[in-house]
C-alpha cells in the first residue's frame, strides 16, 4: 500500500483510506489493484520482452479498460526500469525534474516500486507518495511532480495516456512565494 510523507511537516500517512483521502484533498486520483494478478512468471521480472509486456497488458485489462472508460484514456503501455535498464541514470535524471504535463500522469505499480513527489496545495507543499505493486495514481494535468525510484531501483508500471504523443514534460520553477 502506498505511504505518503509530507516534507514540510514530516507527516507520515498510512492504510489505504486514508492515503486515497489526503490525496484526493490534493486532487490526485489514488485506487489499489490486485497486484497478485500479474502472472507468477512475471513477478520478479523487470527486463521484459514485448511479449511479457503484452502479458501484463491482457492480465489487467478489465482495470485498464475501466480506468480508460471512466478518465477518458485512449492508449496504454507498460514501461519497466531496472539495474539492466539502458541509460538508467540518464532517464532517472530526467524523472527527477520537477516538471507538468498537458494531460494526466498515471501509473500503475504492478511490481516493484517507485515513488511520486508531489507539489500540493499551499498549505502542504511537496509530499512524497511511496507506491508498491497495485497502487494506481493519477497526477492531474499541470500539476507540478517528478518520479524516481526507490533503493532497489525496480518498478514495472502500466502507463495511461489520451495522447501520447502529446504527452511531453514542461520544466517547471518554483515562483517566489511558492
Amino acid at each position: 500500500m502506498a505511504v505518503i510523507k509530507v516534507r514540510n511537516t514530516g507527516e507520515v500517512i498510512e492504510g489505504k483510506e486514508n492515503v486515497a483521502a489526503f490525496l484526493n484533498k490534493q486532487g490526485v486520483l489514488y485506487e489499489h489493484w490486485d497486484a497478485s494478478k500479474l502472472p507468477t512468471h512475471l513477478q520478479n521480472k523487470f527486463v521484459l520482452t514485448d511479449e511479457e509486456k503484452a502479458d501484463i497488458l491482457a492480465a489487467f485489462q478489465s482495470e485498464i479498460e475501466h480506468l480508460a472508460k471512466r478518465r477518458g484514456y485512449q492508449a496504454w503501455d507498460v514501461v519497466a526500469l531496472c539495474e539492466q535498464t539502458p541509460n538508467l541514470e540518464e532517464l532517472l535524471k530526467k524523472f527527477e525534474q520537477v516538471h507538468t504535463h498537458t494531460e494526466d500522469e498515471v501509473r500503475a505499480i504492478v511490481a516493484g516500486h517507485g515513488i511520486f513527489v508531489i507539489k500540493g496545495d499551499e498549505k502542504t507543499g511537496y509530499f512524497d507518495v511511496q507506491l508498491e505493486a497495485g497502487d494506481v495514481i493519477s497526477v492531474p494535468e499541470g500539476n507540478p511532480h517528478f518520479f524516481t525510484l526507490m533503493d532497489d531501483r525496480q518498478v514495472v508500471a502500466v502507463r495511461l495516456f489520451i495522447d501520447p504523443s502529446g504527452w511531453v514534460a514542461h520544466p517547471y520553477e518554483e515562483k517566489e512565494g511558492e
